[in-house]
């Protein structure tokens, strides 16, 4: 009978705890959310005012945000840089064919004699930059056989031919026209990817194909084709220059990621002037050039050679070889509007026509 007094009292004490129990948890869960912090926090130390983890959550969500910014104004800056520079050496290649133009027309320069100086001259430049920042890289290059027949292949059929041909266009027919011409090297491109990848043509690329005929027909004929406004010479190295600069894209795909664009391209220069000066020896018929000749030579070889490649290579880094290859188109820009102001050379519409041809070609095919 105790036992069961005793177990009636327990189970009645446990009820009255739990009664208190949960009237003390509705008044609590009466209590407003504020008082409830501010009970929490005045646990804690802290003013009233102030949430625990709100600031710190405020601070993150702005440091996020700083970071955020900077990084985009950094991208955004990159972006501009990368461009500006791209357009700077496009602009710069423009002024090799102007400069060669002025030669040609003023000094009476040979073109053999002109393409062996530019290709030593510029070729020493670029060997003195891969020497000093790249020599390792280089010197692997010399070590490996296989890729110095690939050098050899590119030197000769790419970067002498393209150089070579261009320069007899520039001397046949004007800068403009020559450097117009070179960019019908993505027809050709076009078409060697076409075959790599046994697919045919994208619709772009047809239509891209169908201006560059028309653009280079109109250059050609003036819209007659009953006669040859350009001399025939001048359309066959004009042609003969855009298939060299077509196996200058081509023939290194395969060493260019190893080695980079400098050391391929830069040797590859200084290996065929070395080549042509040993036949041509430049230095025993210097043409008597006055100051505006050594200049405009100056020009051809630092900036519209060995600056505008850096130049435009840097670009290719920052803002990619797409974008980086429309920004190029302006290198026809900078040769016929150069070549109209400094030369006097007079375009007729159909050329202007020819050459937006062309321009629209480079868009519809990269």
């Amino acid at each position: 009978m105790a036992r069961e007094l005793d177990m009636q009292t327990d189970e009645q004490n446990m009820q009255e705890n739990e009664q208190t129990r949960q009237t003390a948890d509705a008044t609590h869960s009466n209590t407003p959310v504020v008082e409830q912090d501010a009970l929490e926090r005045a646990e804690v130390g802290l003013a009233s005012s102030i949430r625990p983890g709100s600031d710190a959550t405020a601070d993150a969500r702005a440091k996020r945000r700083s970071i955020r910014d900077r990084l985009n104004d950094q991208a955004s800056r990159r972006l501009l840089i990368g461009m500006l520079v791209t357009l700077t050496g496009g602009i710069f290649w423009g002024f090799s064919g102007t400069s060669a133009s002025f030669l040609f027309d003023h000094y009476h320069v040979d073109t053999m004699w002109l393409l062996s100086t530019r290709q030593l001259l510029a070729g020493t430049l670029f060997m003195v930059m891969i020497l000093l920042f790249d020599r390792d890289r280089f010197i692997q290059l010399l070590k490996t056989p296989k890729h110095l027949a690939v050098m050899f292949v590119f030197t000769f059929v790419g970067v002498c031919a393209n150089s070579m041909f261009y320069l007899l266009a520039v001397r046949f027919t004007n800068a403009g026209t020559a450097t117009v011409m070179q960019c019908l090297q993505l027809v050709i491109i076009m078409g060697y990817t076409c075959i790599r990848a046994h697919r045919a043509p994208r619709r772009r690329e047809l239509a891209g194909l169908v201006l560059a005929f028309l653009g280079a027909f109109l250059i050609a004929t003036g819209g007659d084709p009953t006669s040859l406004i350009i001399p025939p010479e001048g359309l066959v190295v004009g042609l003969l220059s855009a298939v060299g600069a077509s196996c200058m894209s081509i023939v290194p795909t395969k060493i260019l990621p190893i080695y980079g664009s400098s050391i391929v391209t830069g040797s590859a220069i200084f290996t065929s002037g070395l080549v042509l000066s040993a036949f041509i020896q430049p230095w025993n018929n210097v043409p008597p050039l006055d100051l505006p000749g050594w200049g405009a030579l100056t020009i051809l070889v630092v900036v519209g050679t060995f600056l505008a490649y850096n130049l435009y290579m840097q670009g290719v880094k920052e803002v990619g070889s797409v974008r980086a290859s429309l920004i190029g188109t302006i290198e026809p820009v900078s040769a016929t509007v150069t070549s109209a102001l400094v030369l006097g050379t007079i375009f007729a519409p159909t050329d202007i026509v020819g050459f937006a041809c062309i321009i629209v070609m480079v868009f519809l095919t990269v």
